[in-house]
Order: structure tokens, then C-alpha cells, then sequence
């Protein structure tokens, strides 16, 4: 199995774990300090994972050098699965910096606050590198030779 092959196969198992963790989260909502939020986290493990799924089946249609092939998958791992963790870190602090809708009537400790902002910045950061990526992936042409 080439690298292509296996790339593929890691972002359709992690999308599956990332789905899996989502459904999971979803009983935990009664539980956390923001349920509003926690159905926010919920979404974003159902979701994101079904990306990442759609992700691996799409991608030996990602046509990049090497390098930035590896940024993509990178940027996509770290991005959807940090967004469900930062989101459901807001919901069991009950955060509100980074969503005043969801969080409101809400307050998390400043440590906290800063660390579910500066967590969901780094995941805009990096979804929008990797979904970039990966658009420019998808309408490249393919390399002379390549697959």
C-alpha cells in the first residue's frame, strides 16, 4: 500500500473515531456546565468526522507536491479534532469569549476563556490552511506521470 493509500485509509478511520466521539459526547450534554454548547461540540464531532470521511474518499483526487499533501492531511487532522475539543472544553467551562450566543449567561475562569480562544483561533488557522490546500489539491492538474 503506497502512502496515497494509506492517508486515505487514516482519514477515513479517523473521521469514523471523530464521528464515533461526537455521538459519544452527545450523552455527556446533560452533564456540562453549558448544555447549549454541548449540543454545539456533539454537532462538531458528527461533523467534522463525516468531513474527514468525505476527505479520505476524495483524496487521490488531491492533486499537491509532497509537501504540502502533508500539510493538508496535518491541518485537517489537528483542525477537526481540535475544534470538537475546544468546543466541548467551552461547554463543561462554560466559556463564552469565543461564542457569545451559545455561551450566554455564561463565564468560564480567565484561564479557561483564553484557553478555548486561543484553542478554536489555532483551529481557524488551520482549517483554513487545510481546506485551502485542499481546494487548490482538487482543481490543480495532475503531475506528467502521476496517478
Amino acid at each position: 500500500m503506497n502512502t496515497n493509500e494509506q492517508a486515505a485509509r487514516s482519514l477515513l478511520a479517523l473521521g469514523a473515531l471523530l464521528f464515533f466521539l461526537g455521538l459519544m459526547g452527545g450523552f455527556a450534554i446533560p452533564a456540562m456546565t453549558n448544555p447549549r454548547m454541548g449540543v454545539s461540540g456533539h454537532l462538531e464531532g458528527v461533523m467534522n468526522g463525516t468531513f474527514l470521511l468525505v476527505v479520505g474518499l476524495a483524496w487521490s483526487r488531491v492533486h499537491l507536491p509532497d509537501r504540502y499533501r502533508t500539510v493538508t492531511y496535518w491541518s485537517l487532522i489537528y483542525g477537526t479534532f481540535a475544534n470538537w475539543v475546544f468546543v466541548t472544553f467551552a461547554a463543561m467551562f462554560g466559556t463564552k469569549a469565543m461564542a457569545p450566543v451559545a455561551g450566554a449567561g455564561h463565564s468560564g475562569a480567565p484561564w479557561q476563556e483564553t484557553l478555548v480562544t486561543l484553542g478554536l483561533g489555532s483551529v481557524g488557522l488551520a482549517m483554513v490552511l487545510g481546506c485551502g490546500l485542499l481546494l487548490w489539491g482538487f482543481i490543480r492538474k495532475p503531475a506528467e506521470g502521476a496517478r
